[in-house]
């Protein structure tokens, strides 16, 4: 839906059309193929989405093209770049290389783009011929944000000619800002611990977008690596771009960080969205999916008077790779293949052999091997490095979670590994992220606790209730910890300790029943050592209990190299240690689970909830019922 133009009852005044192209969360997705499943990959990547960007131009007279983050990471191809020697003498990132192609005119920084630590960054960014600016960034803190030492120019400057109604051509100065979550100093840690400090999204643009004003911008579009959340964001928000919609001065967002679509009906009823025009406290923003999946659009109709430029309506848009079909732009083809082929060589490489297959179909409801290899892996590494230490005394424990587990990757996204040799890519499919290893030291009650978080997974579930959806859709699987070597039991009749942010909402809850260690109750005081990565030592996911004070040193190995090494010893066989969750019996009560139609070969691994397929959701899962 377009606001209309008010009439101009003094005839001095012309209109125009800006158009805001935006993708977001590309994640090295260039060519629509997964590396991880070794086939190509409908509905994603940038030479498809480039595809839209052309037409879109074509529509209209005056572009700019903005990219929202997280274009350096996320798949074996980024993986493979940024090993040591291969950037460098001419040879560019080849997410840099194809957006320059395409003629990108500004972008910011994601979360990911600090995984790979400060100086391949840095190093990535030296090859893209249009400015990246981040605002929330710095190297250090100042008295306010102005006086902030960022890493990167907070914004940029974009100069157009624009076409109004009349033939005219006139000038116009587009400011774009940018910013990333804050908790990109915790979560990246190992990296940027203090080399780099962080402000709010909100506070940092309440302070700068004058300036940005000051500066000549006559139209100001912020680069929102946030999600949609609440309309009063805390100052240190993760996803702040309601609050940041509400910043006087802004005409248009872009948002990210989230994968998700806006607009969409996905965001309906929210307090101060219209999730039909795309509108969030009266400003128009866009959210463009992940993986090249869709393409930001947003109309803004202008008025140019004496005064100036004005926002006087706008459309918005999420165009969708999928339904469009395009055909790939050659050239990016052309230009990609030898990347394409370096990649492929290289995830294709042998590293061992398995004896079983392994799957993430049912890994949040039941014991997974896939899981439970990488829980090996960890386990293990974290008991050589602790050999001859104090630390080598207590019980190792391990934790782990279902990375690719369906949600909003879409049915897709799971892992599934036959029996038979394993190739590079299925050890970067078991763990798709560049986390390292890291080991706390915990006590019983410290375990129960990081349990009770990772329960936040399922929705409450009244007894004797039919067909209630089992797992909580908001909540990410990634953040849903097993911890593989206890035994538990879990009572879903209980409401959740924590929200999925970690915030306590139900302290007398108490899903987590019968906690055992090799048969035996833990006691709160026991002590333990718990292998886990990064991200989780850091307490992401709002697991309190890993505090730097608990840390035992054991290195900080990448939890791939890791695995890569524990495969290669020997065949893996039977991966599961001893302990398992399992649900409280619930006679009469069904649930409704669902996963990908892949997993139909594998229902005997849930044989004991009776599973019964009830068809396919409109997203292509395969939806079950299950008895509890």
């Amino acid at each position: 839906m377009t606001a209309t133009a008010l009439p101009d009852a003094t005839g001095h005044s012309s209109h125009a059309r800006l158009r805001i192209l935006g993708t977001s969360d590309l994640h090295v997705h260039l060519l629509g193929y997964d590396y991880y499943a070794d086939r190509p990959c409908p509905g994603t990547g940038l030479a498809h989405t480039a595809a839209l960007v052309a037409a879109a131009r074509r529509e209209v007279d005056c572009c700019v093209l903005l990219d929202n983050g997280d274009f350096l990471q996320g798949n074996p191809m980024g993986d493979y770049v940024m090993q040591p020697g291969v950037l460098g003498q001419g040879h560019l990132h080849p997410a840099i290389r194809v957006m320059n192609r395409i003629g990108y005119d500004a972008a910011t920084l994601g979360n990911h783009e600090f995984n790979y630590g400060l100086e391949a960054l840095m190093q990535a960014l030296a090859g893209a011929q249009f400015p990246v600016v981040s605002a929330n960034i710095a190297r250090r803190l100042g008295a306010s944000p102005e006086a902030d030492d960022t890493l990167l120019p907070p914004y940029c400057l974009i100069r157009r000619q624009i076409t109004d109604d009349r033939g005219q051509s006139l000038p116009l100065c587009i400011g774009v800002i940018g910013f990333a979550p804050p908790q990109i100093v915790q979560w990246d840690r190992q990296w940027l611990d203090g080399r780099l400090q962080t402000r709010g999204i909100v506070e940092v643009a309440t302070a700068l977008v004058p300036r940005l004003r000051q500066a000549g911008a006559d139209i100001v579009v912020a680069l929102s690596h946030s999600g949609i959340g609440v309309a009063e964001a805390g100052p240190c928000a993760e996803n702040a771009t309601t609050a940041l919609a509400q910043v006087p001065g802004i005409d248009a967002i872009i948002a990210g960080h989230s994968h998700l679509i806006f607009p969409s009906a996905a965001f309906a009823g929210m307090q101060l969205i219209d999730a039909t025009r795309g509108m969030i406290c009266g400003t128009p923003v866009v959210m463009p999916g992940f993986n090249g999946s869709h393409l930001g659009v947003i109309d803004l109709n202008l008025r140019h008077s004496a005064q100036g430029w004005q926002v006087e309506g706008f459309q918005v848009e999420a165009r969708s790779v999928l339904a469009a079909n395009p055909d790939a732009v050659p050239e990016i083809l052309a230009d990609m293949r030898e990347d394409h082929a370096a990649t492929v060589a290289y995830t294709r490489r042998a590293i061992g052999n398995t004896t079983m297959a392994l799957h993430s179909f049912f890994a949040t409801i039941a014991p997974s091997p896939a899981l439970a290899l990488v829980a090996q892996a960890q386990a293990q590494h974290v008991a050589q490095q602790v050999a001859g230490r104090p630390e080598a005394a207590l019980p190792i424990l391990s934790a782990v979670s279902p990375f690719k587990a369906g949600g909003r990757g879409g049915p897709q996204n799971y892992t599934e590994i036959p029996a038979g040799k394993m190739a590079l890519r299925h050890a970067a499919d078991l763990y798709i992220f560049p986390n390292t290893i890291a080991a706390l030291r915990l006590t019983g009650a410290d375990l129960a606790d990081w349990l009770e978080n990772a329960m936040g997974l399922f929705q409450r579930i009244p007894p004797g209730a039919q067909d209630h959806p089992l797992i909580d859709e908001d909540f990410p699987s990634y953040n849903h910890d097993c911890i593989l070597g206890l035994s538990f039991e879990i009572d879903l009749t209980q409401p959740a300790r924590y929200d999925r942010h970690g915030a306590l909402r139900h302290p007398e809850a108490q899903r987590v029943q019968n906690l055992r260690f090799q048969g035996q109750p833990i006691p709160p005081q026991a002590e333990f050592l718990l292998a886990t990565n990064s991200y989780r030592a850091a307490g992401c996911g709002g697991y309190s209990g890993a505090r730097p004070e608990r840390l035992v040193d054991v290195g900080r190995m990448p939890i791939r190299d890791v695995l890569l090494r524990f495969i290669a010893q020997a065949p893996v066989a039977s991966p599961l240690p001893a302990g398992t969750a399992r649900f409280q019996p619930m006679p009469g009560t069904t649930v409704t689970y669902d996963t990908a139609p892949a997993a139909l070969p594998y229902l005997a691994d849930i044989a004991h909830f009776t599973p019964q397929l009830l068809g396919q959701t409109d997203e292509g899962f395969a939806r079950f019922r299950l008895h509890l």
